[in-house]
């Protein structure tokens, strides 16, 4: 489950730099049908628009341990009521040793998530069914197109917030 990658320092000599997993978890989870049991009985006018919500973060526990906490809200209506609200946090405990400001910024804010997006879609899953609800399999997501509109739109904050009025 771990993975190890080797660099070349400045210098020549060699960087290690060390990616692993420590722990992977639920750390906190939420269900909410508030249209059932009424939603039930006109089971046959199901037609779910489906409202998905994802953010994550990332912070440094000890030394070169980092959790980052995926966050993943599910809102499915049905005819104008809510049917149902799942809300997940996955998280994990990732060690990033050897590993630069920006990639370290690169691997906790895409591959981590990347890492912690199956899980939390099997808790999903999981919810919906039990709680009477036909199956909701999630689709996969671009978290590195995430990351990088991320690191756009913080860009472009940066350089508005340096402009001087004229």
């Amino acid at each position: 489950m771990a993975e190890e990658q080797q660099a070349a320092g400045a210098n020549g000599a060699e960087n290690p730099q060390t990616f692993r997993i420590h722990k992977v978890y639920t750390k906190d989870v939420s269900f909410e049908s508030p249209s059932t049991p009424a939603l039930f009985v006109k089971q046959n006018e199901w037609k779910p628009e489906v409202n998905l919500q994802l953010n994550s973060e990332s912070r440094q526990i000890n030394g070169d341990v980092y959790e980052t906490v995926l966050t993943v809200t599910v809102t499915v209506k049905s005819a104008d009521q809510t049917a149902y609200l799942v809300e997940v946090k996955q998280a994990g405990l990732f060690q990033l040793q050897g590993f630069d400001e920006k990639n370290r910024g690169g691997l906790l804010g895409s591959y981590c998530p990347n890492i912690l997006f199956p899980f939390a879609r099997e808790v999903v899953s999981d919810l919906v069914v039990k709680g009477g609800f036909p199956q909701l399999l999630l689709e996969p997501i671009n978290f590195d197109a995430l990351y990088a509109q991320h690191l756009q739109k913080a860009k472009a904050a940066a350089e508005q917030s340096t402009e001087t009025p004229q």
